[in-house]
């Protein structure tokens, strides 16, 4: 029962300075100081950390100058004070996490005033930039089962495509995809062969892939930087053979 919980962090709050009082118009607890105006601080308690708590919380920051969730730990360590997405989520809410272990010990997972995740200035690169390099917008968002058609395979295929007709050279290619001669040399979907010094054809499942995707791709430039040292981009799918 949530209940269980009450004793527990009613006396953390007391500790902290806050007279606590249980069921105050809807809310699980509500903490007021003895300052004038004195400072509010709600907390909303389930057995675990789900959606709904961060609902609750939602709802109760109009009335509050403080927002606490609570819940019980997982035993085995799997509950969403472990997921890093949830805190993450907290913090840019501003509201407080506070976990209630089994013999009611009370541990502050997130500060309500905690500071907002730092970006990942790597991974924000890393979208604009695929983002800008792929041609047109050939995947359908919230495919989670197909390979994902990405700048890098657009250029992938119009090498394959441009091979068709016979082996080429990379300078020959350069033209179309001038990421060509690393692309070739990766060969990441085992699309190409090198039949000799500086000459590249096309394996059967390059031809395959032409006839899988329906592309041509061969009277467009394909610009910009592809990937680093001959690899796939990140953000295409680990491990598609495409």
């Amino acid at each position: 029962m949530e209940t269980t919980l009450y004793l527990p962090i009613k006396r953390f709050l007391e500790a902290a300075g806050y007279s606590v009082k249980g069921e105050i118009a809807g809310c699980d607890i509500v903490g007021l100081t003895v300052d004038e105006p004195p400072v509010v601080v709600i907390c909303e308690l389930k057995l675990s950390f789900n959606l709904e708590l961060i609902l609750q919380a939602v709802d109760r920051a109009s009335a509050s100058d403080e927002v606490w969730i609570a819940a019980r730990v997982s035993a085995r360590g799997k509950g969403r004070e472990s997921d890093r997405r949830y805190r993450d989520l907290c913090r840019r809410l501003g509201f407080g996490m506070l976990g209630v272990a089994d013999n009611g010990t009370v541990d502050v997972i997130v500060s309500p005033i905690a500071p907002m995740p730092r970006k990942n200035l790597r991974k924000r690169s890393r979208l604009m930039d695929e983002h800008k390099r792929r041609k047109g917008d050939p995947a359908v968002g919230g495919s989670t089962r197909a390979p994902i058609m990405t700048a890098y395979r657009q250029q992938a295929l119009a090498c394959a495509a441009a091979l068709r007709d016979g082996p080429l050279r990379p300078k020959d290619l350069k033209a179309i995809v001038p990421a060509a001669a690393n692309i070739l040399r990766g060969n990441v979907y085992g699309w190409f062969e090198r039949l000799d010094r500086g000459i590249y054809g096309l394996t059967a499942a390059g031809g395959d892939a032409l006839l899988r995707w329906s592309i041509l791709p061969t009277d467009e430039a394909v610009t910009g930087p592809f990937a680093v040292e001959g690899r796939e981009h990140a953000l295409d799918i680990p491990g598609d053979a495409g």
